[in-house]
Formats: structure tokens, sequence, C-alpha cells
């Protein structure tokens, strides 16, 4: 078998030393051959790096590394260029001054390469006096090939305003010269997570085309069903031996964690760098998540009450992709442009001549991360406990163990610090649904009813739990309790589910200052339990 690719970015040490490589010259051809500047946004770890050093390799007319590949006998390969790779995760870039000395040195470096002196000081000048004396000194247009463009911007959201547009005036200085200097270029292609609007950064470029959401390249990067399959087949069913189960089985697993991202609602790609983790390791568990655990993203969902948009699919308009603002950050677009939604549908709206994206959480790795983390900044529980509270509390529900269940309620609420009680009703109904979905169960929130709205209702075989939260900035839990069961039962909020359910419970849960209860009962038509 070939050597698993974790964690080479290099598409000539990847082909040189006999790793598997996904076969994406394709898509490759398809770019040389269609256009000259073009765009492409994709999260991070999703295999950028490796694209744009594979285009570094064929401009450059490295023949031996693509032999037995797709693009091998449709290149012409005596067209060699000279090639500008700027990767900004490597470069320094927390200030104006520090990205103007980064990039003057490496722009030197390359000069060097072709014995061509920079006379010029600053980087804008350099760059532009470098790719004329590239073309004067080879004959040849550059290539220029920009990795990660946007983490200058995106690693300075917190910062103040002041220091944001000072970066973004840098680089959009930078991206203008590339106007400039148009007859002396072949070929542009920029990466990033993230395409800012208002900082229009790529406004001086001609012709630049997004390719980020074009159907012809939604599998540039990641892994297709077909791809996995048939590159990755003898891990596939190593896997299946060590799991005692068939390669379907295995398969079916593999694709209920890993697979699920798209930027067409029609192609479905896989993480290449968990698909790599989980052949290498063969254990299921969160490997793209965990290097690197979106803080700032999850505290924004918190602080925005945004809970929802990480349990139910939610709209955009397609205008909404092209308006990225780093002054007023959208959440939802943030976690699109991150890889924590992705878009599961396109429709036509109402009109018909626009369309509407349906996102939704691409697979479970990404669901079941961010449920941990959402989690735990919403309270203290142990999230190691977590699986253990779920069996032991689907177990008090499957025997009709109220009084237990109370407890089980009561032991999650009392794991939230003080410094951690918000005082919003908003606060406690996200918490609850956060819970609820870690430990596994289908929860619908905010089920419209003609006589209201549930708070939450949540379905296990043959039982529903009709949820109603209620909030107060101090006094006693028990006066809440009723209210909530009286609400729930004087506008019937069970009647929709009389009939496909055995068995229906009612929960009232309480807040009131730093006391947090919960009482549930069994719909008495149903059954004779009473009230604990």
């Amino acid at each position: 078998m070939q050597k698993l690719p974790v964690g080479i970015q290099s598409f000539a040490d990847l082909r040189s030393n006999d790793y598997l490589y996904v076969d994406k010259t394709p898509f490759i051809h398809k770019l040389i051959t269609t256009g000259k500047v073009f765009f492409l946004s994709r999260p991070r770890r999703f295999g950028k790096s490796l694209l744009v050093s594979t285009l570094e390799a064929l401009f450059k007319g490295d023949k031996s590394l693509f032999e037995g590949l797709y693009i091998r006998d449709k290149y012409d390969w005596k067209e060699q260029y000279p090639v500008i790779k700027l990767d900004w995760s490597v470069m320094k870039h927390t200030s104006e001054a520090e990205m103007e000395k980064g990039l003057v040195f490496f722009l030197k470096q390359i000069a060097g390469e072709y014995n061509i002196t920079l006379e010029q000081e600053y980087a804008l000048n350099c760059l532009s006096e470098l790719l004329r004396g590239l073309h004067q000194k080879t004959g040849r247009q550059a290539v220029v090939l920009v990795d990660e463009y946007d983490m200058p911007i995106l690693d300075a959201l917190r910062e103040p305003a002041e220091k944001i547009e000072s970066i973004r005036d840098f680089l959009q200085s930078f991206y203008r010269v590339l106007k400039a200097a148009d007859e002396h270029l072949r070929f542009v292609f920029l990466t990033g997570v993230s395409k800012f609007s208002k900082v229009s950064i790529f406004s001086g470029l001609n012709n630049l085309r997004d390719i980020s959401l074009d159907t012809d390249y939604a599998a540039v990067c990641g892994y297709t069903q077909e791809e996995l399959e048939r590159y990755f087949e003898p891990y596939i069913a190593l896997f299946a031996q060590s799991e005692r189960v068939s390669g379907e089985e295995i398969l079916k697993r593999i694709r209920h964690w890993y697979n699920g991202f798209s930027w067409d609602g029609r192609s479905f790609v896989y993480n290449p760098f968990s698909t790599l983790l989980l052949f290498s390791s063969r254990v299921f568990k969160n490997y793209w998540f965990e290097t690197g655990t979106p803080a700032f993203l999850v505290n924004l969902i918190k602080e925005r009450n945004e809970v929802k948009l990480v349990l139910e699919p939610c709209q955009m308009q397609d205008t909404e992709f092209s308006s990225f603002d780093y002054t007023a950050l959208s959440t939802k677009l943030l976690m699109f442009q991150t890889g924590y939604l992705t878009i599961k549908q396109i429709k036509k709206d109402f009109f018909g001549d626009g369309v509407i994206y349906i996102l939704g959480v691409p697979n479970e790795e990404v669901r079941q991360s961010m449920l941990v983390y959402l989690t735990s900044s919403f309270t203290a529980y142990p999230l190691e406990n977590s699986v253990t509270l779920r069996g032991r509390m689907l177990g008090q529900l499957f025997d009709g163990d109220i009084s237990a269940f109370e407890q089980s309620m009561r032991e999650l609420f009392a794991h939230i610090p003080y410094q951690l009680h918000i005082p919003r009703e908003a606060y406690y109904h996200s918490l609850f649904l956060l819970w609820l979905n870690l430990l596994g169960f289908n929860v619908q929130a905010e089920v419209a009813t003609d006589k209201g709205r549930i708070d939450a209702v949540w379905t296990w075989e043959d039982r529903a739990v009709i949820a109603e939260i209620k909030y107060a900035p101090e006094g006693a839990v028990e006066p809440l309790l009723q209210d909530a069961l009286n609400q729930i039962r004087k506008r019937r909020y069970h009647e929709g589910y009389i009939g496909t359910y055995k068995r229906i419970a009612l929960l009232a849960i309480a807040f009131a200052g730093k006391e947090a209860a919960c009482r549930m009962t069994e719909l008495e038509t149903l059954s004779s339990t009473q009230d604990k």
C-alpha cells in the first residue's frame, strides 16, 4: 500500500516519496486553460496548500512528478514559467510594518534565485520590479500563487478596527500591483478561508473569477465518495477487517462521520485531513476539529445566542456569500466560510429569479465537536462524563423512572458556575437544547402549534417529552415549575403527539437566580404516574 500523506503539503515531496495522491489534475487542467486569475475559498486543512504546490510544480515544468496523472499528456512541458509563491500562514503578519519587512525579504529571495537584484526599498515596488524583471530575464510571464491570502485579517479580527484597516490597506495595495503588472502575468491563483466584501482586497485585479461555489470545481479540494473507495480501497478493507464488519458497513460509518462538505449542494466531499488520520489510526474521532478549536467562533455563537445554527438547518440568500464584512461579522456566514456549516441543498426562491441555500452541519465529526465545545462554554459539567449520563438518562426514560430522570436533569444544571449564569431565558433554552443534542436525543426546538410555541420536544422510541422552560432573575423555582406545567396543559401542547407516541411526558424546567429545578409528569390519560 502507498503511504498516507498525513501532513504532507508539498506536491514534490508527496510524489517523490511514494505517498498516495488523489489525482486533482483534471481540475488544474481546466483552470489553466480557461482563465488567468482565480480565487478559491475553502476551510483550513482542506488541501488548498497542496493544490497551490501542485500548480507550482506544473508551471515550473517538473514533468516527472506528474507521471501517471491525468494532465501528464495534456500539458506542453516546454512551457516553464517563473513562479512567485506566497504563503501568509508562514510569514509574520501581525502589523503592517511586519508584513512590509517580511515581504521585502521574501521577494528578494526569489529575485536572487533568478540572479535578479531588486533596487527598490518598499515591498510593493519590489513586487512590481520583480515581475518585470522575471519577464525580461526568462522571456516568460510570471505565475503568482498566494496561499491563505486572508490570514493577516482573520488573525486580527479581535483587534481594534484601525489595525485591521491598516492590514487591509496594505493587502489591497499589494494586489493592486498585480493589476498594473498584467502584461507580465501568465496566471494568478489565490486561496483563503473567507472572501471579504467591504475590504475590497481584490478590487484591483482584472477578470478575477471566484470558483468557490462553482459546480465545476466543487470537488477540487477534498475526496469524493468515488475517490475514497478507489484510492483508499486497501485501507478500507484493512479497517473493515479490524472492526470485524463488512466493507459496506465500514463505508457507511465513515460516510456518517466524515462525508458531507459541499459548495454546490450536489457534490459532497470528505475532509482530507480527517480521512487520512482515520485510515492511519482506524479510530473514529474528531481529527479536523481538534487541530484548531474555533474559540472565537464558539464565543461568538454564545454571545449572540445562535445555538440553533448548529442544531437545525438554516437558509442564506446567494447575495450573502459575497458580503463577508469584518466590521459586522455574520455568524452564519463565518460558520460557512470556516467549514462548520455547509451547503446541503440549493433551491429556487419564491420568485424564481434567485436561489436559496440550505445550510447545515456537514457530518457527525463537526456536529459532535461543536456540541461539545459549545456546551463546555455554557457549563463546567465534565464532558468526559456525558456518555455515561446519556446512557443513564435513556434508561430512566425507557423505564419511566421519573424521579431518577429529574435527578439527572438537576445534575446537569448544577454544574453551571455562577459566573456563567446569564440573566436571559434564551440562555437557558440554548443550554438545555445543547445538552439534549449532546446526549443524542432527537430534539425539535420552538415547535409552533395553533395554541402557542413549545420550547422543546424530543422523542425516543415510543416516548415523547414536551418541555417548557421558565426563568426569573430571583425568587423561588416552585412557582415557575407549576407555571410551566400549567402552560403545557392549558395550551394542550401534547395533543399533536397523541396516537403517534404511546408515552407522553410533560417536563418543566425552572431557573430562578442561582437555583435550577425540574419536574416531569406522565400524561395522565396514558399513565397513572403522578407528579413527583
